[in-house]
């Protein structure tokens, strides 16, 4: 049975902060499944289109870990869906399962009031959010807290795929 990773995404995500992840982690050898508010093919900032199925259609207890990419992708994500994409995070926040979240993607883990006492990064832009959320933020390309894997920008999604399939391995 392969293991599985699920990406959750907004439209507006951040294209390469999608494609990356998906096709590293399938090289790894893991199936991943793309979410989203709704099925259907949903369009990155930069016009890229995944086929994604709807968060109500997720069971997280199928998944070894999630990746939440940034962009525009978060935001809409609260607006729309809110509540059903913080369901999923907080099942992989409470299992302890590994969580790799990128640029504006942490605005879940704050959703889902996951960074109190945390050490993460994002993309600088949300650093007072993650602050005031009660996280430690640090601007670095990576950071890794317990089971969350976060990063800035695209430069850093390198390191922070390094770090995050390190922690997949572990489990």
């Amino acid at each position: 049975m392969s293991k599985k990773i699920l990406i959750i995404v907004g439209s507006e995500f951040e294209d390469i902060e999608v494609l990356y992840p998906y096709y590293r982690l399938i090289e790894e050898g893991y199936e991943v499944t793309i979410a989203a508010p709704e099925d259907g093919r949903i369009t990155g900032k930069h016009g890229y289109s995944v086929d994604a199925i709807a968060f109500n259609k997720v069971r997280p207890e199928e998944y070894v870990g999630l990746v939440i990419p940034g962009g525009r992708g978060p935001e809409r994500i609260r607006a729309s869906a809110r509540e059903a994409a913080v369901k999923i995070v907080r099942h992989f926040i409470e299992t302890g399962k590994p969580i790799a979240a990128i640029c504006h993607g942490p605005q879940l883990l704050i959703s889902a009031g996951a960074v109190k006492g945390l050490k993460l990064t994002s993309y600088p832009g949300i650093a007072d959010d993650m602050i005031v959320a009660g996280g430690v933020w640090l601007d670095q390309p990576v950071v890794v807290d317990k089971n969350i894997v976060t990063a800035r920008v695209p430069a850093d999604i390198p390191m922070w795929m390094r770090e995050f399939v390190k922690l997949l391995k572990k489990i």
